[in-house]
């Protein structure tokens, strides 16, 4: 029986789990990250492998294989240390970057999270207006893309609103509903694809090949800090190695054949790579008896994706101070989402463009965030659930003036290096021309760097606890 805090409507926010609560499973964590990954952009990421890349069937599919294993490996492992504190990704930061450090990389990644869910949300109204068309006719216009913006944000709002329960539930049944679906499509594109020409194409660079293993794996980097609030309901015995293998299965078993449908897809259709609408190609390439199920099914997946992105965005919220319950703090990226939303359909030029350029900023801004946080979980087995949530000067995370300063330092420095090394529409490096920017590998260098810095620098010592401070004071008088 769930306890109250996972039930209809989670209560809990960012104090950690009690063990007599901890009763999740790691079995858990499959549905979960293949609802994170259940996206038709995933077809249209696998198309810009073959059309702006200019890779070969076999390319694709090694990336298309590389990429979850690198990047949900990287989750996966980060996610261990949910069961280890039993709070929040961002709330355990607070041991590493010091209660007010914490603020800085906290805050770009609740930035960096508003273009996610703008994305997300996009997609999905792109979702319903095809439909609508398809099986209406309804031709869309501003006040209906008005409409299906605010319908999808409110379905996200909901779901994620009621936390942790309803998520598993609805990642549960939509993984079975999409899955069925994507074999259905997978058929009819093996029966209709002129085989020839997908395997019959010139293999392109490996520098392409590298870069686009960066492009595909960015999406899963951006669900690293979130890791640990999925696992957080786990207990301590949980299997870490099943863990991470629930965590690459779930999402590998749903970039691979995606990418690869959209890399097969562009063979015959190269211009959906470049098409303003991420979703409508999809009823022009498959007849509407497959089209329009798999087209809802798919929205009901990036109603999970955003859902569990604000989700993650409400606790996040919570560590900025936003003193207000999580799903009212969700409700702030709800209406970011909606009006970013707005603007890219209405105002901007090119989706697909602020998609990759987007996705690129949002690797180096959370690598930065993970290299630290990766060595510090080395160090570090446990966490002090009251030093956590205690934001004076009296918490054993307040280190000096509430910074850690060696934490501050490796994360500030990488993520400035890495941004030196990045290429995008509308921003350039110095250093993008160089081997690793043209390989797409500005997010490699970011945690790499702040990794190293943070190995060497001095360590922040952990202060006594408050209550154990009292005691000592006490005695001693």
């Amino acid at each position: 029986m769930p306890h109250a805090s996972e039930g209809a409507i989670e209560t809990r926010g960012l104090e950690p789990v009690p063990e007599d609560e901890r009763t999740g499973h790691v079995r858990q964590l499959f549905p979960t990250w293949v609802a994170a990954n259940i996206s038709v952009l995933l077809l249209t990421m696998g198309a810009g492998l073959i059309v702006f890349n200019g890779l070969n069937f076999w390319q694709v599919l090694t990336v298309a294989v590389a990429a979850p294993v690198v990047s949900y490996g990287i989750v996966g492992l980060v996610s261990l240390a949910g069961k280890r504190g039993g709070s929040p990704g961002m709330a355990l930061s607070r041991a590493v970057f010091g209660q007010r450090g914490n603020l800085f990389p906290g805050t770009l990644i609740w930035v960096a999270r508003w273009g996610w869910e703008t994305i997300n949300a996009v997609t999905g109204a792109y979702a319903v207006l095809t439909v609508l068309d398809l099986v209406f006719g309804v031709k869309r216009n501003t006040p209906l893309i008005v409409i299906t913006l605010l319908l999808f944000v409110a379905c996200t709002f909901l779901v994620s609103g009621l936390g942790i329960g309803a998520l598993r539930v609805c990642s549960t049944w939509s993984t079975y509903l999409f899955g069925a679906f994507s074999v259905l499509v997978l058929v009819y594109l093996v029966a209709h694809t002129d085989w020839s020409a997908v395997f019959g194409r010139p293999a392109g660079s490996t520098a392409m090949m590298v870069a686009g293993i960066g492009t595909v794996a960015a999406g899963g980097i951006s669900w690293v800090p979130s890791a640990p609030d999925f696992t957080r309901y786990l207990p301590r015995s949980a299997s870490g190695r099943a863990m991470v293998g629930s965590t690459v299965g779930g999402a590998g078993i749903v970039v691979l054949p995606m990418v690869l449908m959209g890399a097969v897809m562009a063979v015959g259709t190269p211009d959906l790579a470049t098409a303003q609408d991420p979703v409508s190609f999809i009823g022009e390439l498959l007849p509407a008896w497959i089209s329009v199920p798999y087209l809802l099914i798919a929205l009901v997946g990036m109603v999970l994706i955003n859902s569990m992105s604000m989700y993650s965005a409400g606790f996040t919220a919570q560590t900025l101070g936003i003193k207000v319950p999580r799903a009212w703090a969700v409700s702030v990226n709800a209406v970011i989402s909606l009006v970013l939303g707005f603007l890219l359909m209405v105002v901007a030029t090119s989706f697909i463009g602020s998609f990759i350029s987007f996705l690129t900023l949002l690797a180096v801004a959370f690598s930065a965030w993970i290299g630290v946080f990766g060595v510090d979980m080395l160090r570090r087995r446990t966490y002090d659930g009251a030093a956590l949530m205690d934001t004076t000067r009296t918490s054993a995370y307040w280190y000096r003036g509430g910074f850690a300063w060696s934490a501050m330092a490796a994360w500030a420095t990488a993520l400035v290096v890495g941004l030196l090394f990045t290429r995008v529409d509308w921003f350039s490096g110095p250093f993008a021309g160089t081997w690793a920017g043209e390989n797409g590998l500005g997010w490699v260098i970011t945690t790499v760097v702040a990794a190293a810095l943070y190995a060497v620098l001095p360590r922040e010592r952990v202060t006594a606890p408050a209550a154990a401070r009292a005691e000592k004071e006490t005695l001693s008088v």
